[in-house]
């Protein structure tokens, strides 16, 4: 059984089953479609609300490191991704570079863990859009009821309780109208997503702008602050604080992988992918390095320990930046509704592609006759994606997705590393620099940040795979049409028993 759940599929026969004819994926991206599609999935929630939690609660002026730690990472990664990417240029993302390295298990198991990343990334940021929209309403004098605004339930840590709330009915309309969209065309898509990427960087340049204007100086000194210990025995602050704000700001990276999944659907993946990748994470690690300079610098740092710490420190400079509270919450809500679309864009094509393999019913790999996407698989993952922002709060399902990510990152990172080994003579259009170096330290960083997100993640996490692995022996092994191939007559009738 060994050899046939580790089985790996070529390169070359990847390629030439992604060339569906009229049951493909249609190749309308450009680079700088993919590069919007990068920025939009990684600008969101990072930087109107994590910047000034993690400063509060970590790192203090020293989140700048913070991030700097947390994209050096993503950066590893991204190099990793480039050269898959380039040599693969398919849908499926790390579940496809996966099949190619590690064998059939290990893709089955990178697939049902991006779930997490995509489908429950999309539904964590609509449950974030909704309160943003809702207070920007209400800012216009529209005030929408608590009651159909927010999660019935809440978790306690223990156990969910009911929050008398009957839905959050912003979430769901949101993820309804991206997945329309989604469903009839990429092309369309990309281009709402451009206009949406233009807006919000050009408000977060605004407030850079301006605000850079009214810092102090001395609220960034010391710039990284001195180890203090809570009454619970923990602590925060010192450099210990600055590698754990990394791991907390790490969920505003979550998102730049998605543009490999449009690898299927761009004119020229093997040039455009690992130049999307690295130029979307290049400028989103620099828009973060500056507002986080912006926020501290503008206002103490323990003062950021708000919802909206962005209004916070506009607040501080006086007047003088008061234009600048609605612009805000307008870039706010434009950048997470990019957020969601890319992550609704994301989940569709893994389902693609491993129903293209067996592993899930051929339904997931239906592609709409006129407008040449992966209608079935999208519309389902909207209709998920609905039910569980429309219910559950936004903490639990952060906490979900953050460790998924990493986990995906370690295993490409690994891959390279492999296939490298086992592969070195296949064409790299893009070659990852210093291997096994680079690969390495994507493994560690990603993996450290993995050890700090606590226990109780990991114990969600087990358990979600767990249900994977399941629902792979009592299905995917079976349907697999890599193991059919692979397979003689005798295996094949003790497989069916």
């Amino acid at each position: 059984m060994a050899k046939h759940i580790f089985a790996t599929k070529s390169v070359d026969n990847l390629i030439r089953e992604s060339e569906g004819g009229e049951h493909g994926l249609k190749r309308t991206l450009t680079a700088t479609n993919l590069t919007m599609l990068g920025v939009g999935a990684i600008i969101g929630a990072g930087i109107f609300v994590l910047t000034g939690t993690a400063a509060a609660n970590a790192a203090g002026p020293a989140i700048v490191i913070s991030f700097l730690i947390a994209g050096l990472g993503c950066l590893f990664a991204g190099l990793c991704y480039a050269e898959f990417a380039s040599m693969i240029p398919i849908a499926g993302s790390a579940y496809t570079y996966g099949y190619a390295t590690l064998g059939e298990f290990i893709a089955w198991i990178i697939g049902w863990d991006l779930i997490l990343e995509y489908l429950f990334g999309a539904a964590t940021v609509a449950v974030g859009w909704s309160g943003n929209f809702v207070s920007l309403l209400k800012s216009l004098g529209i005030h929408v009821p608590a009651a159909i605004a927010s999660a019935p339930l809440a978790y306690n840590g223990s156990s969910f309780e009911l929050t008398g709330a009957l839905m959050n009915l912003p979430a769901i309309i949101l993820i309804l109208i991206m997945t329309a969209l989604l469903v009839v065309g990429i092309q369309e898509s990309a281009k709402l997503n451009n206009v949406i990427v233009i807006v919000k960087v050009a408000i977060v340049l605004l407030v850079i702008g301006f605000g850079f204007q009214y810092v102090n100086t001395a609220n960034w000194e010391p710039f990284i602050p001195a180890k203090e210990i809570l009454t619970d025995g923990s602590s925060r602050y010192g450099w210990q604080g600055v590698v754990a704000g990394a791991a907390i700001v790490f969920f505003s990276y979550i998102g730049f992988d998605a543009v490999s999944t449009a690898a299927q659907e761009a004119k020229n993946p093997q040039r455009d992918m690992p130049i999307s990748m690295l130029v979307s994470l290049g400028i989103c690690t620099l828009l973060y390095v500056l507002m986080s300079l912006v926020l501290t610098g503008l206002v103490p740092f323990k003062m950021l320990n708000v919802p909206d710490p962005v209004l916070v420190a506009l607040e501080a400079a006086g007047p003088a930046l008061k234009w600048l509270y609605f612009f805000t919450g307008v870039g706010a809500v434009a950048g997470l509704a990019s957020v969601v679309l890319v992550m609704l864009m994301g989940q569709p094509r893994i389902f693609y592609a491993m129903s293209r393999d067996g592993l899930l019913p051929a339904i997931f790999g239906t592609v709409h006759p006129k407008y040449k996407t992966p209608y079935v698989p999208t519309i389902l993952t909207g209709l998920v994606a609905a039910v569980v922002a429309g219910i559950f709060p936004i903490g639990l399902l952060g906490e979900l997705v953050s460790i998924g990510t990493l986990l995906a990152f370690v295993i490409v990172c690994a891959g390279i590393i492999i296939l490298r080994r086992t592969n070195p003579n296949i064409p790299r259009p893009f070659k990852t620099p210093l291997v096994p170096l680079v690969p390495a330290l994507g493994i560690l960083i990603c993996g450290y940040m993995m050890v700090n997100l606590g226990f109780d993640t990991w114990l969600r996490l087990l358990v979600w795979m767990g249900i994977g692995v399941v629902i792979y022996f009592f299905y995917g092994r079976k349907h697999s049409k890599l193991r059919k191939q692979d397979t003689s007559p005798a295996e094949a009738r003790e497989l069916v028993s």
